[in-house]
């Protein structure tokens, strides 16, 4: 039987998630263009008015003004208030499977991560550096504190993150005479592996690969693109982490025969 005393790690999550997904907006912005995400506060692109507090409450804000400054009335961007749905529902499925604990927030981080930089790639078809180096680090340090991972698996899971995609693009790189995946996508999958630990890497490439094949295939035919046209492949390893959160674990036991 659900009861709200049942939903409060849900709506904390979503809540908390609510919050983070306003944040996430201003990294998404700012990061490429190497701008401080600190100051100044949040303003209208346009305008350059700074957007009060009422102004900002996610979701909420963007339906009370019409989607619209309230000061140039400039369109707002229906992204932000997808971009603050997403972290909310995803972070709230995380507190629904580990309830209120270290690891939600723990993985909470990771899929933050995950959500900020699917975007800038998906925008931009690049990956900032610092992001993902700062994620592993936090992903390695706090595995001393989480009963999901452990430090050495954490290590050795962004080691081995990195390193297949390496070898991947410098294989592609010597058989075609090009490069097939980007770096950025090696940064993604050692800050994925450093919160996954190594052995469910292989899990979140077979899911991102899948992914990635079958949402290709829809592209080229709806748009009829060649197949060399350039496609992101972030966002396809993001979608492999989050699931792998929830049936790494699973899949484990199912591959080892347990």
């Amino acid at each position: 039987m659900i009861t709200l005393y049942n939903l409060i790690p849900n709506l904390l999550g979503f809540f908390l998630g609510l919050i983070i997904g306003s944040f996430l907006n201003v990294c998404i912005h700012r990061i490429p263009k190497e701008e401080s995400i600190i100051s100044p506060g949040s303003h209208c692109p346009k305008c350059k008015n700074r957007i009060k507090w009422y102004d900002n409450i996610p979701i909420l804000s963007y339906i009370l003004l019409g989607g619209k400054c309230r000061y140039c009335k400039e369109q707002i961007s229906p992204i932000y208030p997808a971009i603050e749905l997403l972290t909310g529902i995803l972070t709230a499925l995380l507190f629904s499977q580990f309830g209120i604990s270290f690891d939600a927030i723990y993985f909470s981080i990771l899929t933050w991560f995950l959500i900020a930089i699917s975007f800038i790639d998906i925008k931009e078809l690049q990956v900032p550096v610092k992001p993902c180096y700062f994620t592993m680090v936090f992903g390695i340090i706090f595995s001393l504190f989480t009963k999901s991972n452990t430090f050495m698996d954490s290590i050795l899971g962004a080691s081995l993150g990195a390193g297949i995609i390496l070898f991947i693009i410098e294989t592609y790189y010597i058989i075609k005479g090009k490069e097939g995946m980007g770096y950025g996508d090696a940064n993604i999958l050692a800050a994925i592996g450093a919160f996954l630990g190594w052995k469910k890497i292989f899990f979140v490439i077979m899911i991102a690969s899948l992914t990635g094949a079958i949402i290709g295939i829809i592209i080229l035919i709806r748009e009829k693109k060649h197949s060399e046209t350039p496609l992101p492949f972030g966002p396809f390893l993001s979608i492999g982490g989050y699931l792998t959160i929830f049936v790494g674990n699973f899949l484990l036991k199912f591959y080892l025969g347990g």
